[in-house]
């Protein structure tokens, strides 16, 4: 009988340290997949690495899938092709309203907020060589690349500097193809919107001389106006081409889940993230935000009851109306 107690002693210990071992997985898909952004981005790495992360933690077989983007990922994860996906608040609200290009008319309200990721600054860059040193110095025609189709940047850049009233040819492609382009005179501007460092960007700056372009308080104020975003200040840190912070706008970006994932599943794949924000920057620095102070920058999506559940037990109030039934 005391080899009995002690055993179930030490069952009880273990459970209680080990709680995602504990946990009962009876009802988890056999593997899953991220939806992330093309190759050269901020979404790929991060994803990437998030999706091992979650992969060796949590024991259940786990990856990253090359996507279109924001938008992309909205609808994979809607239909549930994907159990999770990362997106921006922006393609988040116009996919929940039945706007999204790719599937006008189609509400995806099947789509549940997981946790804060960081924010997506919008900034230029241009070769040294060219000239050009603000937006207003972009010269009319100018080839721009946008990144792939569908993406955040590519969704409201364009019309950012339609607002601005700079006239240009569009261009899309993957981050890393843009950088390419641009650095062999094929194209005139990359339109980044990505979260910092861009690993295309940094990239591109040890190859060749760029400059990284930001905003007037004037384009600032006009592009506030007109989208929904915010001003954000790029550190000089950040890349070795800026010799001072660099003000653009922003947009946040939050990861997701088809809220027909598990409850159990979306709990500890959100606790081990917001309770190890030093991984997380291990994976990409732009994960410093990663951190679950920034849960209200959601005002979009409903938030997976698996999710709800962590931020509620944590002290992070987020109220039942606000949560998936």
């Amino acid at each position: 009988m005391k080899i009995k107690a002690i055993l179930a002693a030490a069952v009880a210990t273990s459970a209680i340290a080990n709680p995602t071992l504990a946990q009962d997985k009876s009802d988890w898909p056999e593997s899953f997949t991220i939806g992330t952004a093309s190759q050269g981005g901020t979404y790929f790495a991060y994803g990437s690495g998030w999706a091992n992360y979650m992969a060796e933690t949590l024991g259940i077989s786990g990856g990253a899938e090359i996507t279109g983007g924001p938008m992309q990922n909205m609808a994979l994860v809607h239909t549930g092709d994907l159990n999770f996906g990362l997106t921006t608040m922006g393609p988040a609200r116009e996919s929940l309203e039945g706007n999204s290009p790719l599937a006008p008319g189609m509400a995806m309200d099947n789509v549940c907020a997981m946790f804060p990721m960081y924010e997506t600054p919008f900034s230029v860059t241009t070769l040294s060589s060219s000239g050009i040193t603000s937006i207003d110095d972009i010269p009319d025609g100018a080839t721009i690349g946008f990144g792939p189709a569908g993406s955040t940047s590519d969704t409201y850049f364009p019309r950012m500097m339609e607002t601005l009233g700079v006239d240009f040819e569009r261009r899309n492609g993957s981050w890393s193809d843009l950088g390419t382009q641009l650095q062999d005179g094929l194209i005139d501007v990359v339109a980044f919107a990505a979260g910092i460092p861009i690993p295309a960007v940094s990239q591109l700056e040890v190859q060749t001389d760029v400059n990284i372009i930001g905003m007037t308080d004037g384009e600032i104020m006009k592009i506030t106006e007109a989208f929904p975003v915010s001003e954000f200040t790029i550190p000089a840190s950040t890349y070795q081409s800026l010799e001072k912070p660099s003000e653009v706008v922003s947009m946040w970006n939050f990861a997701i889940a088809n809220c027909d994932v598990p409850d159990s599943l979306v709990y500890e794949m959100v606790k081990t993230t917001m309770e190890n924000n030093d991984k997380m920057v291990s994976i990409h620095k732009a994960a410093k935000t990663t951190v679950p102070q920034n849960y209200t920058k959601n005002n979009v999506l409903p938030w997976h009851p698996g999710a709800a559940r962590w931020f509620n037990e944590n002290g992070y109030e987020i109220p039942e109306d606000k949560i998936h039934e």
